[in-house]
């Protein structure tokens, strides 16, 4: 699944800076070390927006399509921030058969924010995943650690409303 990049502004503090810095200067500019640099910054940050991508890329002296790349490329990484409600939409198989489209189609129709995003006050993240290891109950979707399942587009207003 495509990544989406954060139509957010980018908010950055002087201790997140810092510890950026701190991070990339661990590395002592050994380029091996990047996808370790990326981790830290992505827990600094919750995600990598485009700026921390080019601070690591000129801290470790690589192309900023090199950081791109890596993070597009690894599940791990995400290019926009999450929620406070990270929501997580099924559309593994047996999910989607059973309807997993039209419940994640509800889901950003109703917050007014596509599959990949945040909204813009912070609250909700939506993603579309692939097996969740919970087909008994498709069609599934997560919010943080709360499991929904045997889900119609119907239920979705409802769920919500408990986070809202």
């Amino acid at each position: 699944m495509e990544k989406k990049i954060s139509k957010l502004p980018f908010v950055d503090t002087p201790e997140q800076a810092a510890k950026l810095e701190e991070a990339i200067a661990s590395a002592n500019g050994d380029k091996s070390r990047l996808m370790a640099v990326m981790q830290d910054a992505q827990a600094i940050y919750g995600y990598l927006p485009y700026e921390v991508q080019c601070k690591i890329a000129e801290g470790l002296d690589v192309p900023v399509e090199k950081v791109y790349g890596v993070a597009t490329f690894y599940a791990q990484f995400a290019l926009s921030p999450k929620g406070k409600y990270n929501i997580s939409v099924c559309l593994g198989t047996a999910c989607y058969v059973k309807g997993a489209q039209q419940v994640l189609d509800k889901i950003c129709e109703t917050l007014g924010v596509e599959a990949g995003e945040c909204s813009e006050d912070g609250k909700f993240s939506i993603e579309a995943c692939r097996c969740i290891g919970a087909c008994g109950l498709a069609p599934v979707m997560t919010i943080n650690d709360d499991v929904y399942g045997k889900l119609t587009a119907d239920m979705v207003p409802g769920i919500l409303a408990k986070y809202q």
